[in-house]
């Protein structure tokens, strides 16, 4: 029987009455993702038709999922709110603390001495209040989450960018911050600004060595990371039907690359085979009580320009491979001009490592397909030319994969398979040789390629394909390659070509685990001790911040005025820092010491104003934090793009920071940074960002009178004396300037707890 099914029973048993309603209200045929959206309004949302892209609307997900590098304050927050358990299904998943290195065993072994402190207390807080606990080594938060929780036409948030993975499984499932996941567990309306839509229709069939990961490669090139902000994307059409449930999930889960709220597909057949695959034929066969609940009205597949705000379509018959990269993931390179491109941009054309697996790329399908690629190594008389290295999704998969013989096939080209985590694809590679920081070029079914994001090095160029691609170029060990037409010398001399991929939907005998690594919190937790030294290095009990002064900002310092990308691994690096997410102080250390500084050029290297020096950017703003003196940082376009990491938003705020403008934000960044009770504002006109010195004093004008709708005045004092005037523009709502009030939406549960 599957996890919670007696709220997914009430899910469906209220699902046609809401939908008919919704289709009332809104007086037209419904897209899939209005169905769900309006079917999840809670229960205080009046109810009206919502407009795209504007109107803020409270939602009522249906459960929640925290990675544990994110969990930590996610639920350091929680315990600040006064609630005895959780109010909807919860669960924390121990994958990101988990350095890959030596090996699975050597490396799991290492982490859970590491930090056996941070699963001590996520293990006991999760027993305390309610949460479902996954042990490290348990597997990938997405895809122990597509396994055993995700369900067509559920809503789910989580604290983590990738939480969009499960709209493989018919979900709206969105990441967010931490705070955001702290209200939803304590009984809380959750927040969205209902977002526009984005049509996908999928004609055709993937064949060869195309895969579904070549869909999502081949949108992000259309789209950009910016195409899909505020929006969610919705896939459907023949190749959509035809494609599996895991090939879904990995679409949906790099639609984060192109900021996208979420991404969906409507139910189907390959949805019910892999719930009933996962031991979930309950779900399956309650979802097919309401199956015309769980995609969209007719007409909207039909005529989808009149129902979404923008429509793309792409043939999956004719879709070629793609190579995106390097150092962003929506630089989409058929295969075909790879070689070109590659030569004329002088990016490194030997390929050093081939790493699959990840969250977007680990199920039983792309695993086979890789292996059907690898056994060509013995049967063609090769050789592999680079390394090549496999993270499984979860223990289930890992379990099934070894008993089905894959694991011998990877062991044979002298694979290292590393633990059922994220490793690499979050920095958590401790890659030998990576300090040298020598130009070379990687390969992987990642989602993300930022600069050092994988393994710390800022000339590693990384490119992201499937995990075919991936297998072929590892063997090649040439960017070059080409398998659909190229040949391989063997070790007899002879030019041998690479079959394409083949592999199975979901293993034939089925899935096999024997210890899945899960931990069922307490009947009754209230007699549960969470226990936090107060000399850890590792966790802080959290602190509230403080209230609004209800005066203008005046005299803040320039911090820095940061160029270019400025993502929230730029802004609150992961890596070895990620040890510190749980100690608000510690980490506060890595604060912006990515960013690029517009009047230097360099990394973590502003002026100090008070002394006049160059310093690290975490030590300048804490010798502003002992004077009393608050700054503003300013950012470029998409600032605090990427992983939802609410500490790239909690670090400034607690080092006394009070404002970020700039030209453009990411959507999750933009929402932590109003949880926190910090100032999220952009330029009226984007031209006023080159007006900005570097010595400036800034004041912020209209606070007194800070309303929606209206902008406010931001005053720069340069060192001569001369003043530039400029309106910066804010998407504050009624609810979250009252947050900006209280100092942060948490004072604002806790006092509401205590009322």
């Amino acid at each position: 029987m599957a996890f919670d099914i007696e709220m997914i029973k009430e899910v469906y048993k209220n699902l046609p009455a809401k939908v008919e309603a919704a289709r009332k209200l809104v007086g037209r045929p419904l897209t899939l993702t209005e169905k769900i959206l309006y079917s999840h309004l809670h229960k205080d949302q009046k109810a009206e038709s919502f407009s795209r892209g504007k109107s803020y609307v409270d939602f009522a997900p249906d459960r929640v999922a925290m990675q544990d590098a994110t969990a930590q304050m996610a639920l350091l927050q929680f315990m600040q709110s006064g609630r005895p358990k959780v109010a909807v299904p919860s669960t924390v998943h121990c994958d990101h603390l988990i350095t890959a290195k030596n090996g699975a065993n050597e490396d799991l072994a290492f982490a859970n001495n590491e930090s056996k402190e941070v699963y001590d207390f996520l293990g006991s807080v999760s027993n305390k209040y309610g949460i479902g606990f996954w042990k490290p080594g348990a597997g990938i938060i997405h895809q122990v989450v597509l396994e055993n929780y995700a369900f067509p036409g559920g809503m789910m948030i989580g604290t983590d960018s990738h939480t969009v993975n499960a709209g493989g499984l018919g979900m709206i499932a969105i990441g967010v911050g931490g705070a955001d996941a702290c209200d939803v567990m304590a009984g809380l309306a959750w927040e969205l600004k209902m977002p526009k839509l984005i049509g996908v229709k999928l004609t055709g069939k993937l064949n060869g060595w195309t895969a579904p990961k070549d869909v999502i490669l081949k949108v992000a090139g259309i789209l950009t990371v910016k195409g899909g902000t505020d929006a969610v994307v919705e896939y459907f059409g023949e190749g959509a039907i035809s494609m599996s449930c895991t090939g879904k999930g990995t679409i949906c889960n790099m639609g984060a690359e192109i900021g996208a709220t979420t991404s969906t597909f409507g139910y189907d057949e390959s949805m019910a085979r892999y719930l009933k695959a996962t031991g979930r034929a309950d779900v399956a066969a309650l979802a097919d009580t309401v199956k015309e609940h769980l995609t969209a009205d007719a007409d909207v597949y039909a005529n989808p320009e009149k129902y979404f705000d923008q429509v793309i379509e792409i043939n999956l018959s004719e879709l070629e491979p793609h190579v995106n990269g390097p150092f962003t993931p929506d630089l989409a390179t058929p295969i075909s001009k790879l070689k070109e491109e590659a030569t004329k941009n002088g990016w490194p054309l030997k390929v050093s490592v081939g790493l699959i697996g990840s969250c977007t790329n680990s199920s039983y399908e792309d695993i086979s397909r890789a292996v059907s690629v690898a056994k060509q190594v013995a049967s063609k008389g090769l050789k592999s030319k680079a390394e090549y290295c496999i993270n499984p999704g979860s223990e289930q998969i890992r379990y099934t994969i070894q008993r089905d013989g894959f694991m011998d096939v990877f062991d044979q080209i002298g694979a290292k398979v590393f633990t059922n985590a994220c490793g690499p694809c979050i920095g958590m590679w401790d890659r030998m040789g990576a300090e040298k920081q020598e130009k070379n070029t990687i390969i992987h079914s990642f989602n993300r390629n930022f600069a050092k994001r994988a393994d710390g090095n800022p000339n590693t160029y990384a490119f992201v394909a499937s995990p075919e691609i991936v297998t072929a170029m590892a063997i090649a060990g040439d960017l070059t390659f080409n398998p659909l037409t190229d040949t391989l010398t063997n070790e007899k001399g002879e030019q041998v070509k690479l079959d394409a991929p083949s592999g199975d939907e979901l293993p034939p005998k089925g899935f096999a685990v024997e210890d899945a690594g899960y931990q069922a919190p307490a009947a009754d937790g209230s007699k549960v001790n969470v226990a936090v030294s107060p000399t850890s290095d590792r966790l802080q009990l959290l602190d509230p911040f403080a209230a609004w002064e209800g005066i203008d900002l005046k005299g803040l310092k320039l911090l820095i005025k940061a160029k270019g990308k400025c993502t929230t691994d730029h802004i609150s690096m992961a890596g070895p820092w990620l040890k510190y997410r749980g100690h608000l102080d510690n980490i506060s250390n890595n604060m912006l010491i990515g960013a690029v500084n517009y009047f230097n050029e360099k990394t973590d290297s502003v002026k100090n104003q008070l002394t006049g020096a160059y310093e690290s950017v975490p030590k300048v703003q804490r010798q502003y934090k002992a004077k009393g003196i608050g700054s503003i940082v300013v950012g470029d376009e998409n600032y605090g793009e990427g992983s939802s990491r609410e500490h790239a938003a909690m670090e400034p705020r607690h080092l006394g920071v009070r404002a970020v403008l700039v030209k453009s934000f990411a959507r999750i960044h933009e929402t932590n940074l109003k949880k926190q009770g910090m100032l999220a504002l952009t330029f009226a006109d984007k031209a006023d960002y080159e007006k900005i010195k570097e010595d400036d004093l800034v004041d912020i004008i209209g606070l007194t009178s800070f309303a929606p709708g209206a902008p406010l005045t931001v005053v720069f004092t340069h060192a001569d004396g001369s003043k530039d005037e400029v309106k910066a523009n804010h998407t504050y709502n009624a609810q979250q300037i009252e947050w900006f009030k209280a100092g942060g939406a948490l004072n604002i549960i806790r006092a509401s707890v205590k009322a």
